[in-house]
């Protein structure tokens, strides 16, 4: 009986640390008593950008676990979570604003779907970056990527920009209130 690839084991069980994990994400904002510590990392409102972060941050959380058993498999492994991360997002914005674009509206069906179509990618574009051989140089670049994409979620939670990405539909306001 053929065993499973080591990478291809821990991206299947972080796919789905990600979907349970960023699903509970959504509502540990308001559990915590609307904690601005929490709000680092969990949505606090319903705008398109806060929920990117439940993506990232359950694969932040996932991540740990992950290396410890991978970090001998790979030299890719951070330019392998940034990828995939990086599609995961872009597949929830182009889903979320071509539904939006063609109906003229928001649908939560779609956009749990594009959460865990994202998922998906997420940890398949993972797979083919983690068995790539990289240089150190390229691998602490993504590291830093994922760093900073971190930070941005985190930021625009405090000083959100007043554009569509970041409102609210239903308060119609940005970032943490």
């Amino acid at each position: 009986m053929n065993k499973l690839d080591p990478i291809k084991k821990w991206e299947i069980i972080g796919m789905f640390w990600i979907i349970i994990i960023g699903s509970l994400l959504h509502f540990t904002y308001e559990w915590s008593g609307n904690s601005k510590f929490v709000a680092l990392f969990s949505p606090v409102n319903e705008s398109v950008w806060e929920h990117l972060k439940l993506g990232y941050f359950s694969l932040l959380f996932f991540i740990p676990i992950e290396y410890k058993f991978l970090k001998t498999k790979t030299n890719s492994f951070f330019v392998g979570k940034f990828l995939g991360i990086l599609s995961m997002e872009i597949t929830i914005l182009l889903i979320h604003y071509s539904y939006h674009f063609v109906f003229n509206k928001s649908s939560l069906i779609v956009d749990i779907s594009s959460f865990i179509i994202g998922a998906i990618l997420c940890q398949l574009i993972s797979i083919k970056v983690l068995k790539t051989s990289i240089n150190k140089k390229a691998n602490i670049l993504g590291l830093i990527g994922f760093i900073s994409f971190g930070f941005i979620l985190s930021f625009f939670t405090f000083f959100p920009p007043k554009l569509p990405l970041f409102m609210d539909n239903n308060t119609k306001k940005y970032g943490i209130y």
